[in-house]
Parts: structure tokens; sequence; C-alpha cells
């Protein structure tokens, strides 16, 4: 940031962070205090006449709108967090109507390598289009999750097996989450994708902040999409008809299919929607907000179609979905299914084989997890 300062002749710096990050504030406070105290920040920095530069902390409300430039500008400012019709564009008038120039932390932080290492050695890394490398998040059932830094052009498949370690308890992959919240689900025949924005960008995720939820075959896709979908409705600003309006009404359709009350036009009706909303958005949370829906949709229609028609979770995930019946075979007659039961909807006595009474069973999993006998059967 004071390279950049230096640059364009500013003499004020912003770095915008989540009040839910104590432990990063602490640490830039230090860093930013070092800085101070060695001349690197404050007035005539370097000894150069002239060169004021300082930088302070925005300590954000945990805003996921803020992620839009003109909303962290408003939100800077005291004002609610909220995108505005561009242009201007900040870097005319941006904070306090001030040419601001806005970059991503992780952009910044490649600056003093290329200045010290070149230009050309920095473009060694990567693709013809997209130069460098990219920080990912690795989380979800993944052997190894946390940081990883890449260089662009490796696959999605080696950043999860070979960096990641491959997937938790060796069970298979099914698909990636990529791109944070607002992100699309890439199924495992696109695992071979590379990593740079325009080849990623084609299947209909994003890089995003560089987030990877990795998703084994115990996941169901409309479940996950429903999980996304949830966060983005609920940080919607609500400037945006569509954004605010339309997202709700997803997140209701998508409600009905995993408690089987799904209807045939359903998937038509989430898609005409998520196309509505994209068009109409201004920032973009709502430009992205339907892309785990409309990817799930893509590379798991079956999966809709399954909860829509055969009211059946594939994955056994969703509660209302699920059919829990006594294996006789297996039952020993412990009565430990019946106590634990809250409707009291199993019956049997001490050492004969119990059994469910469908019309009264509320599919709360209970005696599943109970059984010690492996004794109930879940479809």
């Amino acid at each position: 940031m004071i390279i950049g300062a230096y640059a364009i002749e500013a003499t004020g710096g912003v770095i915008y962070c989540r009040a839910e990050y104590p432990l990063a504030i602490k640490r830039l406070e230090i860093a930013i205090d070092q800085a101070r105290k060695n001349g690197y920040l404050g007035k005539n920095i370097l000894g150069i006449q002239g060169f004021n530069f300082d930088v302070f902390i925005k300590e954000g409300a945990g805003a996921f709108v803020c992620g839009e430039e003109t909303a962290l500008i408003a939100s800077v400012e005291g004002e609610r967090g909220m995108p505005r019709k561009r242009p201007p564009f900040p870097a005319a008038s941006g904070l306090w109507k001030q040419p601001t120039n806005i970059n991503n932390v992780e952009t910044f932080a490649n600056i003093p390598w290329i200045i010290i290492n070149g230009a050309e050695e920095y473009a060694k890394y990567g693709t013809e289009k997209s130069k460098g490398t990219k920080v990912f998040a690795l989380a979800g059932k993944i052997k190894r999750s946390g940081l990883a830094e890449v260089p662009m052009g490796m696959t999605i498949r080696d950043v999860i097996f070979k960096i990641g370690g491959g997937i938790q308890n060796d069970k298979k992959f099914k698909a990636v989450q990529m791109g944070g919240p607002s992100g699309g689900c890439i199924p495992e025949h696109l695992l071979d994708t590379i990593v740079d924005y325009d080849s990623v960008n084609a299947t209909g995720a994003i890089m995003g902040s560089g987030g990877m939820v990795v998703m084994d075959e115990e996941t169901c896709m409309i479940d996950v999409a429903k999980f996304f979908l949830d966060f983005t409705q609920k940080e919607s600003c609500g400037k945006c008809t569509f954004c605010r309006v339309g997202t709700k009404r997803m997140l209701e359709i998508l409600t009905r299919i995993t408690e089987g009350e799904g209807e045939e036009k359903d998937i038509e009706k989430l898609e005409e929607l998520a196309y509505q909303i994209k068009d109409s958005s201004l920032c973009g949370l709502g430009q992205t907000a339907p892309n785990p829906v409309l990817t799930t949709i893509k590379y798991f229609r079956h999966e809709y179609e399954a909860h829509i028609r055969d009211k059946k979770c594939p994955a056994k995930v969703c509660k209302k979905l699920l059919t829990y019946e006594v294996d006789p075979e297996k039952c020993t007659g412990c009565t430990v299914c019946a106590i634990n039961c809250p409707t009291d909807a199993i019956d049997g006595s001490r050492k004969e084989v119990h059994f469910i009474r469908q019309d009264d069973c509320i599919q709360c999993g209970s005696c599943f997890t109970k059984c010690k006998f492996d004794a109930i059967k879940v479809y």
C-alpha cells in the first residue's frame, strides 16, 4: 500500500477488516505501529520530502455485501453498506469523494515481490491470461484443511488430492464449491479444470475469495445449494428488488424440495429466478448468489428430480425424505431406540424385535444414532 501511495501520490490508506477477526486486527495494529516507528509511515517517508502517507484500520460489521467496492466505501464513511451505481467509479470519486484505489490484500501483497524480482519472473508462474499464484482456503471433507498458495494453472484435482491429501476417510469425491458462498459447485468429471479465471468461470463457479469447500458422496447437493443461498439471502442489503425478494423465493423453493414438497416445475422456476436475479442486481452479491443453485442443477439435476419425483434424498441427508425401519435380523430388543424416540413411535418388548410406526415417525434419526447394533435401516 505504501508503494501504491508513492505511485499515485495518495496521503491516506485504509485497511478494511471484519471485526470478527480480532487476531488479524491485532497483528495489523502491530505491523502498522512497527512501520511508523521505522519511518515507513508518516511524514517524509524514507527521507523523501513531501512523501506523506499513513494507514488506519476500519473494523467492518461483518456485511458480506461490503466485499463490493462502493458498499465498502459507504461502510468506511459510516453509512450503511450498500452499493451504488457507477460511474463515477472510485478511481474518480471514491472515499470522501476523493480518487480512491481499491484492491484486495492479496493483490497488494504481490507488488513488492514483482518489484524485487521483476515482472518477467512473476509471469513465469501461471497461465497466459492468469499470471502468478492464488491462495485457496481448503475446507470441508478434505484430509488437510488450511490455506494453500498454488501457481495458476494447477488442476483442481492436484490442489485437492496432492496438496489437500484427498477426501476424509477415503470416501468418494463428489464436488467442490469454489469462490465463497456465491461460488459454484464443480463435479468430479471437471476435476482436471485448471485454476485460472477463465477456466473456473467456464464451469459456472468463480475464483472469488479463493474458497474450496470439498464434498464427498454423503453430501446432498440440494442441501448444499440451500445452505449457501440461505447465507447470501440474509446478506443481501435489500437495495435491488430481485436480489432481496428473488433470493427469498428461491430459498423457499429449495426448502420445499428438501422437505418432500417439491413440484415438477420447481427446477425451471429456480433457473428463471436465478437469471433474473443475476441480470437485475446492481452488485456482485446478487449477480453471483444464484451460482450454487445453477451449478447444482446443471451437474446434479438427477438429485433434484429424485427429491421432487421420488420424494427421496439419494445422499440420505434431507431428514423429511428418509424412512427408518428396524432390521429384524440385527435387532436385539435392547429398547434403546424406543427409549430415545421423542414421539414413542417404536413398539416392542425387551429382547424382542422392535418396529417403527411410520405414521408417528418424525424422521429425527434418534433411533439410528442411538442403536449400537446397526439395526436401523435408512432409505
